[in-house]
């Protein structure tokens, strides 16, 4: 099983899932897989990485949570751009993602 394979819903009584094309890339150093049509944050949630980002104050570990960009429980560095909300961005070939610990690089 890949690492985008592990989280997948692959039958559902209602919805019908189409994948795109599989896109490569990393997060914290290390290759990953998704799909064409899927944001960061569910790439990330299918291959089993369940912590995106840290608290500001305490460093306590988030995760997938709204997955409409509202709560900021997801925001990564992305191409080396701090506080993107991985849960709508789209993922695209060659991505370089890391974990963000508290605010980020402020702009």
């Amino acid at each position: 099983m890949t690492g985008g394979e592990l989280m997948r819903i692959k039958n559902h009584p209602i919805l019908e899932f189409e994948k795109g094309k599989k896109i490569k890339f990393t997060f914290d150093g290390k290759e990953y897989e998704g799909y064409e049509g899927d944001t960061i944050a569910s790439a990330l949630h299918a291959a089993g990485v369940k912590v995106l980002t840290y608290s500001h104050e305490k460093k306590r570990p988030r995760g997938f949570y709204c997955a409409i960009g509202n709560c900021g429980q997801c925001f990564m560095e992305v191409n080396g751009v701090s506080n993107v909300r991985t849960c709508i961005e789209p993922l695209k070939e060659g991505m370089i993602v890391k974990t963000q610990v508290g605010k980020g690089d402020i702009l």
